[in-house]
């Protein structure tokens, strides 16, 4: 086992990581197991992986929805202040 697929299968740095670097290794999961370069033991592995790395994202990407707030505006356009952005 290389030390690259080592760093894939250990799961103790999703957490820490940032929205970038959970996709980006998302990414290397997804090709590797589209591409059949990995056993099929390794590929269960690098999926666990891939399932806690998409979680992390989709953690990510709520916590900056929420972050986000609407501009509202008066009736002639101007601005009025802002309100939180209903994503739902």
């Amino acid at each position: 086992m290389s030390d690259d697929t080592t760093d894939i299968i250990d799961t103790s740095d999703i957490e820490a990581l940032s929205f970038e670097a959970a996709l980006e290794q998302l990414e290397t999961i997804v090709n590797k197991l589209e591409a059949g370069q990995v056993s099929l033991e390794e590929s269960i592995s690098i999926y666990e992986r891939g399932e806690k790395l998409k979680a992390r994202c989709e953690a990510l990407l709520r916590e900056a929805e929420a972050r986000i707030e609407k501009i509202t505006l008066k009736p002639d356009g101007s601005v009025q202040g802002t309100e939180p952005l209903d994503v739902g």
